[in-house]
């Protein structure tokens, strides 16, 4: 049923060779080094296999692996571990991301401790110093990345900034320039005074703070109008106030001027559709130069931006205030105002949204600024139409709104950082004020010119990861081999930024091929209470702590059974315990079986020679292959894991060793056939667990198999064998075994203590297996002077107990007499008040429904209770 060419046939030894327990600290390392020397994960582009190729999304060359990094990577590897067991030629692209801000930010630390700045050591000497600092420093994320067992092609490791993607990034910046699709232009953008960059949207967060909302009034008299703002300190700039064009209240103020307070200027006062009547007073102050939403109100009724704040956010404006730091400036001008009396009202404390810069926290500032600029109308038109046509699907589909949301309203994307780490953009100025794009072939201009002092944001060069890592704008055999890729695997967070841009990028560069076919985007993970995860909150966890504690499968199974597609992920420690014991469980359960006689050796026998034992337990291997195929096909990693969790413990090791038992002891021919079933069943299992727990599965699938590695191994096929009468044998022995062992517990019996017991078997489908049942409930055979004390039915049959020498009957039937007493209390309670209509009128639904759950539970109580009593006997 499984095909086992890769596995040389010497020979199986009775006793393995495998310690009495599993210690992942003594395997992980050495075997991971053994599939990275033999070449396992390196992807041949030349290959006559289908491709399979997935893009790492580059973590940052700063970065060290987190936990969301570990969900996203135990995802991507049990794809294409998968994919490479089923024959495709598999490419997993490995690489970082040069992490524009976050390393010169690091770099910049190290030079402050030397009492330096990047400006002491000049543009070119401090670039070296980033070159060095990730040569020696950089990059710990690699060898994270070999302890949690990613299969990546470690051949092909890319970095956003090496010579290959430089060309790319060199190549497609002056495509897009020739095409009139990049320009420079004085715009809005997102400003850190501490980074004293421009950021993308992407590096903003916006946290809830407590701030001020000063009402303020412009003019005097009947031309006064009164204003709110967060932001006081930008009064200085403003150039109107505007009001929308309905709004009664204002009408006769339109065309008209109001003196502006603590200047010498007269403001207009413009209508406006974008103001909302409805908000505070429904006029709003325009600051064009230093609020996105007001410098497009300039634009509309031309007004001029004037900008009063530096690159460090201090007042620039001439007068009283000159000099000051924009939050000591917003102090002394509500001062100032109040002064004069044009302070109408104060809102202190004022909970509000306010961005910082996820690099350094400090606030943004919106900043009138020069800037080079993608004009993204046709690209982000071309991304949308690729999955509206269906050339590219979304995972999970109700993630498609979210991107349309995007996509369709997407703003020309700012794309020159303020830096001296990053590609710098190929643009030179010349002495009499020429203007030229240099691509990656072409001779820089001569003296009199200067380059463009600007980089590009560092979302550019990532947005052509899926084919500059391919050596692209090279037609080179891995372009032609792996692009498009398969699937991009990633968080829903960056759908908006990463996604879109290689998206746009791909179709763009591609002729219109986009850069993968799949789009499975997934959550967050987050601590057990739901809670993200942060340093700040004390709940972040570094998993190498765990894979140190609990090894990295027991990780990696955690990770992925909480992985339901587009859902956040809760993960707590008690949870990798938990999959640790599961490692431990296939660890002790597949040893037992290979010093029991499990078996790959000779063919697996015919079903008319197996018992309905060997037969269920192929029928059910047969439906989890089907089923986790089907799983795996549709990204949902958390049913997959689960549905291989209950069949490996539950039906494997808790139902089939234990019923196997008395044949392996009883040997014979009997044992020799489920010896090579049971061996089956393993080769199968540990196939299918591999892509999620690499490292146990390939201790001992090489151990039982001979075989040379689950790494290349085929992915086990679905037989096809179906068996639903030995299923549905096997379910009455499950039925029978269940139920005496919940009467045995509801007794007070300890699992292992031995009772007299008939049981009534004889011409039904359970008499084959009555050794077992015994043997699986601690049954003993009924000698002379039995006294059956308790009768069960089950399944059709009665299995009588002699509990005489194991309980106190008398105390027993008190005991149960008194709990179905307080059960039919409860059923009392609850249906008086459900029969009650003026409470029913009045309840809460809530409270009606857990009163009919209380209902529910008293009457499964008093039908438990009354079948146990019924099985004690009299007196």
């Amino acid at each position: 049923m499984t095909d086992n060419t890769q596995r040389p046939h010497d020979g199986q030894t009775s006793a393995p060779d495998l310690p009495t327990t599993y210690a992942p600290a003594d395997v992980e390392g050495p075997l991971y080094e053994r599939w990275v020397e033999r070449g396992y994960f390196e992807a041949d582009a030349k290959s006559d296999k289908p491709p399979y190729a997935v893009v790492i999304p580059p973590p940052n060359v700063t970065g060290s692996l987190h936990l969301g990094h570990a969900f996203e990577h135990t995802l991507i590897d049990a794809l294409t571990r998968r994919k490479r067991m089923q024959g495709y030629e598999t490419l997993w692209q490995p690489g970082m991301d040069h992490a524009g801000i976050a390393t010169q930010n690091v770099v910049e630390r190290e030079l402050a401790k030397e009492g330096k700045s990047r400006h002491d050591l000049g543009r070119e000497a401090f670039v070296e110093r980033v070159w060095q600092w990730k040569a020696e420093s950089g990059g710990q994320i690699s060898g994270q990345m070999r302890r949690l067992g990613d299969g990546v092609d470690w051949s092909r490791e890319r970095f956003t900034m090496d010579e290959g993607l430089s060309k790319s990034v060199q190549t497609i910046f002056k495509r897009l320039y020739d095409d009139e699709l990049i320009y420079r232009a004085e715009r809005i953008i997102n400003w850190c005074p501490r980074c004293l960059t421009a950021i993308s949207d992407i590096e903003v967060e916006y946290d809830e703070e407590d701030g001020e909302l000063v009402s303020m009034r412009y003019g005097d008299g009947d031309d006064s109008i009164v204003v709110a703002t967060t932001r006081a300190e930008t009064m200085l700039g403003d150039t109107a106030v505007a009001v929308h064009p309905d709004d009664e209240r204002y009408r006769h103020l339109v065309g008209r001027t109001v003196r502006l307070p603590l200047t010498d200027r007269s403001i207009p006062v413009v209508a406006d559709a974008h103001v909302d009547p409805q908000f505070g007073t429904g006029a709003v102050k325009v600051t064009p130069a230093h609020d996105p939403n007001d410098f497009e109100i300039g634009r509309r009724h031309d007004l001029p931006a004037i900008t009063v704040m530096d690159e460090h956010a201090v007042i620039t404006a001439a007068g009283p205030f000159q000099g000051l730091d924009r939050l000591e400036a917003r102090s002394a001008i509500v001062a100032a105002l109040r002064a004069e009396g044009r302070i109408v009202a104060e809102k202190r404390p004022y909970r509000h949204s306010v961005g910082h810069c996820s690099r350094c926290k400090t606030t943004i500032e919106p900043r009138l600024s020069m800037q080079w600029w993608v004009k993204v109308g046709p690209l982000a038109k071309a991304a949308g139409d690729a999955v509206r046509d269906g050339r590219v699907a979304i995972h999970p589909q109700e993630m498609e709104k979210r991107y349309f949301d995007w996509v369709d309203n997407l703003h020309d994307w700012c794309i020159s950082r303020q830096l001296w780490w990053g590609h710098r953009i190929p643009v030179w100025y010349g002495p009499n004020g020429e203007t030229v794009c240099v691509g990656p072939d072409d001779e820089a201009p001569g003296e009199g010119w200067t380059q463009d002092s600007d980089v590009l944001d560092t979302w550019f060069s990532s947005g052509l990861w899926p084919f500059s890592t391919m050596g692209w704008p090279e037609q080179t055999p891995a372009l032609d081999k792996f692009y498009p890729n398969a699937v991009l695997v990633t968080g829903y967070d960056i759908l908006f930024f990463w996604v879109a841009r290689m998206m746009m990028f791909g179709l763009y560069a591609m002729d219109g091929t986009p850069p993968f076919h799949t789009i499975a985007l997934h959550g967050m993970v987050r601590d057990q209470f739901g809670k993200k995860m942060s340093k700040s909150f004390g709940n972040a966890v570094n998993p190498l702590d765990w894979m140190d504690t609990y090894g990295s499968d027991a990780v990696r199974f955690t990770l992925a059974r909480g992985a339901n597609p587009g859902i956040d992920v809760p993960i707590g420690e008690d949870w990798v315990q938990a999959s640790r014991n599961f490692a431990n469980k296939i660890w002790n359960a597949t040893r037992f079986a290979l010093m029991n006689g499990a078996t790959v050796e000779g063919e697996l026998p015919p079903a008319e020679q197996l018992s309905a034992v060997d037969r269920w337990i192929l029928s059910r291997l047969g439906r989890t292959v089907a089923e986790v195929d089907a799983l795996y096909d549709d990204y949902q990693f958390a049913k997959l894991s689960d549905a291989l969790y209950h069949f490996a413990w539950d039906e494997v090791f808790d139902w089939y060793v234990e019923l196997s038992k008395t044949v392996f002891f009883a040997g014979g021919e009997g044992a020799r056939i489920s010896g090579r079933v049971l061996g089956e069943v393993l080769d199968t299992l540990l196939r299918l667990l591999h892509p999620v727990v690499p490292f146990v599965t390939e201790t001992l699938w090489t151990t039982l198999t001979g075989g040379e590695s689950l790494v290349v191994a085929d992915w086990p096929a679905d037989s096809g064998f179906r068996d639903p009468a030995a299923e549905a044998e096997i379910a009455e022995v499950q039925r029978v075994v269940t139920e005496v062992r919940r009467f045995r517990s509801d007794q007070g019996l300890q699992p292992g203590q031995k009772v007299p017991a008939r049981l009534g078997l004889g011409g039904t489908l359970l008499a084959p297996h009555e050794d077992a049942i015994r043997q699986l409930l601690r049954l003993q055979p009924a000698a002379d002077g039995f006294h059956a004390t308790a009768s069960l039915p089950v399944a059709g049959v009665t299995v009588e107990l002699d509990l005489s020498g194991a309980i106190d009957v008398a105390a027993e039937r008190k005991r149960l007499a008194k709990d179905l007493a307080l059960a039919e209390k409860e059923k009392a309670d609850a249906g008086r008040k459900l029969g009650n209509e003026a409470f029913l009128a009045k309840a809460p639904e809530k409270v009606v429904a857990g009163i009919r759950a209380r209902l529910a539970t008293a009457e499964a109580d008093i039908e438990r209770i009354s079948t146990q009593l019924a099985a004690l006997p009299e007196g």
